[in-house]
């Protein structure tokens, strides 16, 4: 009898941890620490203020518009009443917590710029202090439901802003670099996404790439982040569909 007791309690444990480890912690709404919290009030006060007719929504490579990318910013995003909801490092279960947390909550922008999910390929294999210490798991399919998680919410919450949802840009040197690999998936599954009504998707990876999938430091010195070349790039790849979306 107290085999079996035993044995039940392992079977127990073992489906619990089973849950915990297949649980995806993409949708799994979280808040970070540090500066962190000072930065996602701020855009709780732009998004009292109801002004920005254009957000950008991601991690660092968007809130670079305001470091390597500023120039090309003041120039080409600021006149149509732009603001920068970028944080770096964050995943989508941030971008989540925040949407759920004040970020757009007074606010109706025509469109929103949305890039997230390479820090989710990138942060895999590593402890995860908001999920418990947690090592850290995001596959393909489960970073795209984080992002169309983050569609959803922005469509209960605005329902007629359109959303401008950008492919995971390249990273790594070359095409076989196996994070690069994952974004080029988790890109085809959310392209899914769009529906030419409220949201639609460019993939724009390739401007930053030479002919045999190089991805070259005079464009992105680390192999992630853009310079102010890249950030020039990017403005001229999108800026056309931007000024038609937020007609």
């Amino acid at each position: 009898m107290k085999s079996y007791a035993l044995s039940f309690l392992s079977l127990c444990l073992a489906a619990v941890s089973l849950a915990e480890t297949s649980k995806n912690l993409a949708i799994d709404p979280k808040p970070r620490e540090g500066g962190w919290v000072k930065r996602h009030e701020s855009f709780n006060e732009t998004s009292k203020k109801g002004e920005a007719e254009l957000v950008f929504l991601g991690d660092s490579i968007t809130q670079g518009w305001e470091g390597n990318g500023k120039e090309v910013w003041a120039k080409t995003w600021a006149p149509l009443k732009a603001a920068n909801f970028g944080i770096g490092a964050d995943r989508t279960e941030h971008v989540i917590w925040r949407l759920q947390n004040g970020n757009f909550d007074g606010l109706k922008p025509k469109l929103v710029v949305l890039m997230i999910g390479t820090n989710n390929t990138g942060h895999q294999g590593r402890p995860a202090a908001e999920h418990g210490g947690a090592v850290y798991t995001s596959s393909a399919e489960q970073t795209a439901e984080g992002v169309k998680t983050i569609l959803d919410i922005l469509g209960k919450k605005l329902p007629e802003t359109k959303v401008l949802l950008l492919g995971i840009f390249p990273r790594g040197a070359t095409k076989e670099d196996k994070m690069r690999q994952q974004n080029v998936v988790t890109n085809n599954l959310i392209s899914g996404f769009a529906d030419g009504k409220r949201v639609f998707y460019m993939d724009i990876g390739n401007t930053f790439l030479q002919p045999d999938g190089t991805l070259p430091k005079e464009i992105m010195p680390d192999l992630l982040h853009l310079n102010a070349q890249g950030y020039q790039m990017w403005a001229d790849a999108i800026e056309g569909k931007v000024k038609e979306l937020v007609k």
